[in-house]
């Protein structure tokens, strides 16, 4: 019997190494979704991958207690809007930990392992608003952890955006003249407690805001001229954006902090550069370099803890930085992956596992009604359409760009319909549009059927900014 056990037992971590991803591999898991998936689903998703850690931009109950028990560890996130309230009493901050780590730090309970303390609160676009506040806030969530007895193993760090530096070449990097001292701050204080330094790196980015910017610079595979940086040769903005922070971290006399990597990815949609293909290559290159621990001209030979972003799209997503930004997912809204992707980083053409026990809409789309008499108010509808669904696949150089008017519309009719649970009266749109059991997708262009969802939702008005960015796909359509 003891062999038979032992023989299971082998078998069994036989499967699990199978799937398991490269070492130091997570995931950011987003839920700006009119419909997102269920949690429990998502923690069975990123099991049945071998995901073994997951970034979160919340403390949302539903997840932290579907993480419960899994052994995936965590990094539980506190948004910039709850900043100021950390920074403004040191009690704030005790009341936070004590509700959102500490009452989930049992055993079987959720392995949480960091605490993100905001999104890059230092963004240009921002124009200042966190400048304040972050350090104060990122102090007293440190602090309220280590008076909680907690703080040796849980560490508070602040996702930063890449900008938060600069520099013509890595060996030179600095932080940006106008925070440096307020960088140098943080970076003692993450010294002091042990903490990692966290930055996003987005390649496609670098891409998306320079059009000269060399395409192949962006990934992994070669075919750029180097940058050369006194001998030393960079082959792709990946390894010279990291190395330009550990030369600002060394400059403020921390070149040896740990650095964590904690949004990193290519989407698929919402730009002409944004495809599946593209971001095929962008991960195949990472994966298998993050496999082989090859690390970057400053650290070689060094395994980089990492977060893919993301996991799934979310159809919610502010478009304000650009289209793109609904469609960073590895996987699709609904949890079934869109291309081949080892995580474990051999190159192997296999699909990740998908998401199960989804469960969809019925099999109805919402379209233009061919036989409306009266169109004058066709654009004022697919506005308001686009107002409150996810029409970005319409824009220049995305899935859907290039259909006739009839076709633009009934994708903004029907995205409308499935973002509002296919409710009768969601697919009228003053006699413009009819419910049809035949599926309108083209060979380019997927016209969806959204997932049941416990959390679904009418979608809420929308900021100014989403409202310009519809209008501004509205004329796109004429």
């Amino acid at each position: 019997m003891a062999r038979l056990v032992v023989v299971i037992v082998a078998v069994a971590m036989a499967a699990w190494w199978a799937v398991a991803a490269v070492e130091g591999l997570g995931i950011n898991w987003g839920t700006q979704a009119t419909h997102p998936l269920p949690p429990k689903a998502v923690v069975q998703l990123l099991k049945d991958n071998g995901i073994a850690k997951v970034k979160l931009f919340d403390t949302d109950f539903a997840a932290m207690s579907a993480l419960a028990g899994s052994g995936v560890e965590v990094m539980v996130a506190i948004p910039n809007k709850d900043l100021a309230t950390m920074a403004s009493d040191y009690g704030n901050a005790k009341d936070w930990v004590k509700k959102n780590v500490k009452r989930f730090d049992f055993d079987g309970g959720v392995t949480i392992k960091y605490v993100a303390v905001g999104n890059e609160p230092f963004l240009k676009a921002y124009n200042g608003s966190f400048i304040n506040i972050t350090l104060p806030a990122l102090q007293n969530v440190q602090n309220a952890l280590n008076d909680a007895g907690i703080g040796d193993r849980i560490k508070a760090t602040v996702p930063l955006n890449a900008d938060v530096y600069e520099s013509t070449v890595p060996s030179a990097g600095h932080f940006r003249p106008e925070i440096a001292g307020l960088m140098t701050d943080i970076v003692k204080f993450l010294a002091k407690n042990n903490a990692p330094f966290t930055v996003n790196i987005y390649p496609f980015l670098s891409l998306y805001l320079d059009e000269h910017f060399p395409i192949n610079f962006a990934f992994f595979d070669g075919g750029s001229t180097p940058v050369n940086d006194g001998g030393i040769m960079y082959t792709n903005v990946f390894d010279a954006n990291f190395d330009t922070l550990v030369a600002a971290l060394k400059a403020v006399g921390h070149g040896d902090m740990p650095i964590i990597v904690g949004e990193v990815g290519w989407p698929t949609d919402g730009d002409k550069n944004a495809r599946v293909d593209l971001a095929q290559r962008f991960y195949a290159g990472l994966l298998k370099r993050l496999a082989a621990n090859v690390g970057t001209p400053a650290r070689p030979n060094q395994y980089i803890e990492m977060y893919l972003f993301g996991l799934v799209d979310e159809d919610m997503k502010s478009v304000a930085p650009g289209s793109f930004e609904r469609h960073w997912g590895v996987l699709r809204y609904d949890g079934q992956p869109k291309f081949a992707m080892d995580l474990a980083g051999q190159g192997r053409n296999t699909m990740l596992v998908p998401a199960k026990g989804i469960e969809y809409l019925p099999k109805t789309w919402c379209v233009i009604n061919t036989n409306a008499k009266d169109v004058s108010k066709l654009g004022d509808n697919i506005n308001f359409a686009c107002t409150y669904a996810d029409c970005t696949p319409l824009g220049f150089g995305s899935s859907c760009n290039g259909m006739d008017t009839n076709g633009n519309a009934s994708y903004a009719f029907n995205a409308y319909f499935q973002a509002q649970s296919q409710k009768e009266e969601a697919c009228n749109f003053q006699g413009l549009a009819v419910p049809t059991e035949t599926d309108p997708t083209t060979a380019q262009c997927n016209f969806t059927i959204q997932i049941k969802s416990s959390a679904a939702a009418a979608a809420a008005p929308v900021a100014a900014g989403v409202v310009v960015a519809a209008l501004a796909q509205l004329l796109l359509l004429w």
